[in-house]
């Protein structure tokens, strides 16, 4: 008799639920997050097991490799996909356990993609620099606040970086608190810069772009690191059936719902990858500031649109790009992207 078994996967335990190829409950319990203990409650299911099913939550890493080792047919379910029955009276993590077992015993359990283990520890390496990037980033703004308000005039983000750079201390000189809160300030921002250096140094000798990766360095606004983040951010392109398929899961195509031509709300706009969204912006960035094309693009839709829509659309076609040049292994041809 076939099983089919599911995990309602919380920080500390899981919920256990199995049922047979007839949809009927033969199994729950508790557990706790304990890597023995989930294998003893297993092995006496596991000749009939025809799947377990297990929600990507945000630590699904352990469980599904854990599971995977164990000799087990695993299924990373989209939380963002699944629909629950809305007359449902009664919801609780048992209930969500079952319900992923049965969406399988069904087949129409929509299912994330399960990231190959031994490039996520790499992947992880430069999301923590995007993070340190965006710690940087707020203490840069803060210190060009502070200096416009006192002194009226607006330091550019290069110039604060540079370790040499000595141009803050005579502006706040004159108050002693200024002095200390743009003192404290530059050393906050010399520290994650030399911490995003050191993870960019270990990365880059880890790690290369590999076949038709190579190729998004032609794109625009792209270079070694935003390379290896799209690379490593998107995994296998076979797996988008489409190029829209890759835009959405970029966050780079718009949500509206709308019925006999009015617009009846929004969806989630946050579904689909940040990390994607956020490298393919700063990309947008890159050339429309250093592209003669980009800029041409990003200007002529700016005559008709505001400019987060503008750089929005720029981003976008960055995205389409890319796609097809991992998928097709082709160069970046600026005519066919920005005509």
């Amino acid at each position: 008799m076939k099983l089919y078994s599911g995990f309602d996967l919380h920080s500390n335990n899981c919920y256990l639920g199995i049922i047979d190829e007839s949809g009927k409950r033969i199994f729950k319990r508790k557990l706790d997050n304990e890597p023995e203990l989930i294998l003893q409650t297993l092995a006496p299911f596991h000749k009939d097991l025809g799947g377990v099913v297990v929600e990507s939550t945000y630590n699904w890493y352990w469980l599904v490799d854990l599971l995977t080792t164990a000799g087990y047919s695993l299924h990373l379910a989209n939380p963002a996909a699944i629909q629950m029955y809305k007359g449902i009276k009664h919801v609780d993590d048992t209930h969500d356990a079952f319900w992923l077992a049965e969406m399988l015993r069904l087949s129409i359990l929509p299912e994330g993609y399960i990231y190959p283990k031994e490039t996520r520890p790499i992947r992880d390496l430069l999301r923590k620099r995007g993070h340190l990037v965006r710690l940087r980033t707020s203490l840069l703004i803060s210190l060009q606040n502070i200096v416009t308000r006192n002194c009226g005039v607006r330091l550019r983000a290069a110039e604060i970086k540079r370790f040499s750079n000595e141009c803050i201390s005579p502006l706040l000189i004159d108050n002693e608190d200024l002095a200390l809160a743009g003192a404290v300030s530059k050393e906050g921002i010399d520290f994650f810069t030399q911490k995003i250096w050191k993870i960019e140094t270990a990365v880059e000798k880890r790690i290369d772009l590999e076949g038709s990766y190579r190729s998004l360095l032609g794109i625009p606004g792209i270079g070694k690191i935003l390379g290896l983040t799209i690379m490593l951010e998107t995994g296998d392109i076979k797996r988008f059936a489409k190029v829209g398929n890759y835009a959405s899961y970029c966050r780079k195509v718009p949500t509206r719902w709308s019925s006999n031509g009015k617009t009846k709300g929004r969806g989630n706009a946050k579904n689909g990858n940040k990390y994607l969204a956020w490298a393919f912006s700063e990309a947008a960035e890159q050339a429309r500031r250093f592209n003669p094309e980009a800029r041409a693009y990003y200007n002529r839709k700016l005559q008709k649109t505001q400019a987060m829509v503008a750089h929005n659309a720029l981003a976008h076609k960055l995205a389409r790009a890319a796609y097809y040049i991992i998928r097709d292994q082709v160069p970046f041809m600026p005519e066919k992207v920005f005509t």
